[in-house]
């Protein structure tokens, strides 16, 4: 069961599939390949090739507006830990990880396991909701009623529910607290530190996206960043959705595909809705989400070199 989260695109979706997917679930694993790519060591290469993961990345070597470069082999985005084989963890051991933040909720927790972290590494907690997707994507696809499916996900349906969730990441306090305090993990962290939600493109994405344009990264190179995920996530996706469709829940599994992709609508939708609440991204980051001048200083001198 385990094995569903890993393949595919949002965690509302992966935690639901996983109650149903039990007995062809284990097959996901072994058809989704690796991406080809990356050296664990903080050379210029992005992405990294940890086993049980897709969708692990080093924020290193983006320019600045001013000239300069983010750090690499200091910050890292990643989907859950959870599915780690040992050499994996070992891999991820390498890092030279101090903290792994992790952005998913308890009952995410829960169905999905706790990461699997090398010695010595501390876990942190920083529950992002996800407006209960989770049960509305259980509900749907268990159903196996394609006309009751195609109302909830079809004709735009999907799009709205995932363009409320990322806004929700801006007007919900909760997870505004929660972003806030990741920034400020980010900020104060002495040794490399990764974050993660489920499947690392959401919750993972636009704390990505603050983090690098809350140091000087241009929005277009962020979201080039925040958009990478469909890439590595393409083959896993696409395994699920077969699954999906092979194991009789769902006739058009391609409904799915708004959940599990992420899109430059959605964060267009988070960015405007920070605007739109608080006037401008710098007083988001300060008003909205908690951050001091200090800490911004002591973000900029963490990531950039």
């Amino acid at each position: 069961m385990r094995s569903v989260s890993r393949a595919v695109g949002a965690s509302a979706v992966a935690l639901a599939l996983a109650a149903t997917l039990a007995p062809v679930a284990a097959h996901a694993a072994t058809t989704a390949p690796a991406p080809a790519v990356a050296s664990l060591s903080g050379a210029p290469g992005r992405v990294l090739s940890v086993p049980g993961l897709v969708n692990a990345r080093d924020l290193g070597g983006y320019t600045t507006y001013d000239g300069k470069t983010t750090k690499w082999g200091t910050v890292y985005r990643t989907e859950t830990l959870s599915k780690l084989t040992p050499d994996g963890v070992n891999a991820v051991g390498a890092l030279g990880l101090g903290k792994v933040v992790d952005l998913r909720t308890a009952p995410e927790i829960s169905a999905d396991g706790t990461d699997k972290l090398p010695a010595g590494v501390t876990a942190v907690a920083r529950p992002v909701d996800d407006t209960s997707l989770f049960a509305f994507i259980g509900g749907v696809v268990r159903s196996k009623d394609p006309v009751y499916q195609q109302a909830q996900l079809g004709n735009g349906a999907a799009e709205a529910r995932m363009t409320a969730l990322y806004k929700g990441f801006v007007t919900n306090p909760g997870n505004r607290a929660q972003l806030g305090a990741a920034i400020k993990d980010v900020a104060n962290s002495t040794k490399p530190i990764a974050f993660h939600c489920s499947a690392g493109k959401d919750r993972t994405g636009v704390l990505a996206d603050t983090i690098l344009r809350a140091v000087g990264v241009p929005a277009s190179t962020s979201e080039q960043d925040y958009l990478l995920s469909n890439s590595l996530r393409a083959a896993s996706d696409k395994a699920l959705r077969d699954q999906v469709k092979a194991a009789g829940y769902m006739q058009n599994p391609d409904l799915l595909i708004p959940l599990q992709e992420v899109r430059s609508g959605y964060l267009t939708a988070f960015r405007e809705q920070a605007v739109a609440d608080y006037g401008s991204f710098g007083d988001f980051l300060t008003q909205g989400l908690g951050l001091s001048p200090s800490d911004l200083l002591k973000l900029r001198s963490r990531t950039v070199s």
